[in-house]
């Protein structure tokens, strides 16, 4: 997969993952104000839409293409594991950093593998896959950015997400803002803040 990789100066490690027509050079500013001493592992999307990268396809805006989505979601997993070898790097100190689309996948690896890094931020996630039961995700924290206003995800999808994370004991802080699908610097803040007590 198409990615950046950059060194820190630490063990722990970034994996940033960009929203639908992003690239894997969107969530670079974002990451230097969560961590500015880890590694970053930025990857994008190899599926194409009308142009625009993605993690994986849809049917329509807010309807998955499961199928995909469970390819999608396999292929970035044995990219990680790729990447933990040629930048030896570990998911045991690795952090992922989705919004939107990049959330939902992000947000897909916790419903299909049991601890799939040590934590994750999502940004206006969805609930990636209904009627599935979670693997143990024991103690992972878990930040959820979310609108009051989201056209794409309302509040009751988010607040699934959290009760189904939670439902696999993982440890689920919901971050409300009064804004709509878009990622804002007070939810960046609020999300950094978090980050460094959890780190």
């Amino acid at each position: 997969m198409k990615h950046i990789f950059q060194k820190g100066m630490s063990k722990r490690t970034l994996l940033l993952l960009h929203g639908t027509g992003g690239t894997e050079e969107d969530l670079l500013p974002l990451a230097n104000l969560l961590d500015n001493k880890a590694n970053i592992l930025s990857v994008r999307g190899n599926v194409l839409e009308n142009g625009m990268p993605r993690f994986f396809k849809r049917l329509a805006e807010g309807v998955f293409d499961e199928e995909d989505l469970i390819f999608r979601t396999k292929e970035l997993n044995d990219f990680i594991s790729y990447a933990e070898k040629e930048y030896e790097i570990s998911r045991a100190d690795m952090t992922a950093v989705g919004y939107s689309n990049g959330a939902n996948i992000a947000g897909s690896l916790l419903f299909h593998f049991e601890q799939p890094f040590k934590a994750a931020i999502l940004h206006q996630p969805m609930v990636p896959k209904r009627g599935i039961r979670l693997p143990k995700l024991t103690g992972l924290p878990v930040f959820i950015g979310a609108g009051t206003n989201d056209p794409i995800c309302s509040p009751s999808e988010s607040e699934e997400l959290a009760k189904l994370l939670q439902s696999a004991n993982a440890n689920v802080t919901l971050h409300w803002a009064d804004h709509g699908h878009q990622l804002t610097h007070s939810e960046v803040e609020a999300a950094a803040q978090w980050y460094k007590k959890i780190i």
